[in-house]
């Protein structure tokens, strides 16, 4: 068992030369069976392995990872923590997923950076004002909290930006209080550390090369490169990979995969306290703690599985980040990276038994994948253990393209008329 984290064992450490520390998890070798195995030991793997031990008692378990843990999405996104859905299917998972990531830090003891510092949309037309009105509204109903800024509130609470645009002008505004942003791959690092005191096996370098099925369809193993590992259970948590891998049982899925490219700059003093995005570009922004500003805006526009982006993508963020806030011209980048998103035709995720018996699907998170990661793990878990959805996230079903009861949040999914 290993020990809790404290100030007084930082102490001790600090001490003693910081010779005492364990490593935070195990490397096991795999087992020959477990009772569940999750593909993918990103974020929402692990949350899912976490959850199936902590809330279902479900400890046989094994997190496949085809490289090291946080190397993935969870460690390539923008931070951004929120919960201002509107749909009553998405709004009910979000608003968990939000209740869940404020007791994070304390129940994984582990330190995430959570900082609950606000998310606020801009609006630039009357359109757009309206329509963050009734998103409100919507909110506040649910439970969330949501307040509309004027473009006065706006210039006193956020002084950097350009709000009197002749092409862009800022009509207002919604905040989301409790959204923020959380460390990425901290993240990961937190769920593992806790899945493993709970007896999860994490095993790492490990990647899937089939999924294996007896006569009757049902799911009997995986084979990996680290040897077969007999199961009845397989979770997929794979991201923009989510395709490639469902296709070895067989399933053809409502995915397309993107990339989306983030950019950070040099440090620099606090200048922007809030997460801001820009609704005339969809672009967002936020400063991190060690003072680089973080963003990102829109898929690069072509499907791709690579880590990479192109020239095109980054020269369109860099006039919205102009646009939005010309005084930021003089920064210099300090890196800029890609993730593979996993884009659903309706924008919103899955999570859901198949027509493969003991094959679950947790893809398609679009945009929404890393502030999702604790509901999602928690949904997850419970469609494992119990073979039926959990009911906050039972409109996020995959049979939902079979029946029309799409979830068209924001028209953020992938649109196939444009390939």
């Amino acid at each position: 068992m290993m020990s809790q984290y404290s100030v007084f064992q930082l102490l001790r450490e600090t001490l003693r030369g910081h010779t005492g520390w364990r490593p935070a998890w195990r490397d096991p070798a795999p087992k020959q069976r477990y009772d569940v195995v999750i593909v993918g030991g990103g974020g929402h793997g692990l949350a899912t392995a976490y959850y199936l031990a902590k809330e279902h008692g479900i400890t046989n378990v094994a997190v496949v990872e085809k490289g090291y843990l946080g190397g993935g999405n969870v460690g390539r996104n923008t931070t951004i923590v929120r919960a201002n859905y509107m749909l009553p299917g998405n709004q009910r998972f979000y608003s968990k997923s939000l209740a869940l990531w404020e007791g994070l830090e304390q129940e994984l003891n582990f330190n995430l950076m959570m900082s609950q510092r606000g998310v606020l949309n801009l609006a630039h037309t009357d359109g757009q004002v309206d329509m963050f009105a009734r998103r409100a509204n919507a909110m506040r109903l649910h439970g969330d909290d949501a307040e509309i800024w004027s473009p006065e509130k706006i210039a006193a609470e956020v002084p950097m930006l350009d709000l009197d645009s002749a092409r862009f002008p800022v009509r207002g505004g919604l905040m989301h209080k409790r959204g923020g942003t959380a460390r990425h791959d901290g993240v990961a690092w937190g769920y593992a550390r806790a899945a493993d005191r709970l007896g999860v096996d994490i095993i790492q370098n490990c990647e899937v090369t089939a999924i294996e099925r007896d006569p009757q369809g049902r799911i009997t193993g995986v084979d990996t490169t680290k040897g077969r590992i007999k199961t009845g259970k397989v979770g997929l948590a794979v991201a923009g990979h989510t395709s490639q891998v469902a296709q070895m049982a067989g399933l053809r899925l409502p995915i397309e995969t993107h990339l989306l490219q983030a950019f950070v700059t040099e440090g620099l003093k606090p200048i922007l306290d809030q997460v801001v995005t820009f609704a005339a570009g969809h672009f967002y922004i936020s400063q991190s703690d060690k003072g680089g500003l973080v963003f990102g805006s829109s898929l690069d526009g072509y499907n791709s599985y690579t880590a990479r982006g192109n020239l095109p993508m980054v020269e369109h963020t860099a006039e919205a980040a102009m646009s939005l806030m010309p005084c930021i011209g003089r920064l210099r980048l300090l890196r800029h990276w890609g993730g593979v998103m996993d884009m659903t035709m309706d924008g919103s995720p899955i999570i859901s038994t198949t027509h493969v018996p003991g094959l679950y699907l947790n893809g398609g998170w679009c945009y929404g994948g890393f502030k999702a990661t604790p509901g999602s793990g928690w949904c997850f878990a419970h469609t494992i253990a119990r073979d039926q959805p959990h009911p906050i996230g039972a409109d996020l079903r995959l049979d939902r393209f079979m029946t029309g009861r799409e979830l068209d949040e924001a028209g953020t999914g992938a649109q196939p008329n444009l390939h």
